[in-house]
């Protein structure tokens, strides 16, 4: 892909991403199960409570991609209890919502602890993760045309939108997030 189409199919993702927002309910029906870039955009409290101030009007919390299919992997995976170890914006949320939502950390399989990065919430914990995102965020789609490399897409538009929920590709960096994390992977690994 040249760099022509890669900045035409970049301004195309970014007027989608700034466009319709959906709450979890309605992104079950609406979401398209394409491929695609999506973002989640919050209110003014989700700010607030994630101690976060947005760099300019609009910002997306997150940005993200999903080589199969949006609707399994935002409505599937992201908005549902019980993934948050398969999930980085479930994740990213948890590290700064911990103590306000009272979320204990645990490893992404119980039965067999494998040490990651990665870590899960407790079920109540992670129910009450899922309530706040779904009465605190919105979410937003781009589907990607064919013969488009997504991840090219996807790096040019972090970069403009700087999410302060992505760690990588925004050209920042995320010390209080990468920390905040931290302590919850320390936890599911003492767990």
């Amino acid at each position: 892909m040249g760099s022509m189409p890669l900045m035409s199919f970049t301004a195309e993702a970014l007027v989608d991403l700034a466009g319709v927002r959906h709450k979890r309910s309605a992104a079950t029906h609406q979401v398209p199960s394409a491929p695609g870039l999506y973002a989640f955009y919050g209110d003014e409290q989700a700010w607030s409570e994630l101690d976060l101030s947005p760099a300019f009007d609009g910002q997306p919390l997150y940005v993200g991609k999903a080589e199969r299919s949006l609707n399994g992997r935002d409505v599937g995976t992201h908005f549902s209890t019980g993934k948050t170890g398969s999930s980085t914006v479930r994740r990213s949320l948890a590290a700064l919502l911990a103590d306000q939502l009272g979320l204990v950390a645990v490893p992404r399989n119980i039965v067999r602890p494998d040490g990651s990065a990665n870590f899960s919430l407790e079920a109540a914990g992670d129910e009450r993760l899922s309530r706040w995102m779904e009465e605190r965020l919105a979410l937003s789609t781009w589907v990607k045309p064919e013969d488009v490399v997504l991840d090219e897409v996807e790096t040019a538009v972090l970069l403009r939108l700087r999410p302060p929920l992505n760690l990588d590709k925004v050209g920042e960096s995320r010390e209080r997030l990468r920390r905040a994390r931290g302590v919850l992977a320390a936890a599911s690994r003492n767990w």
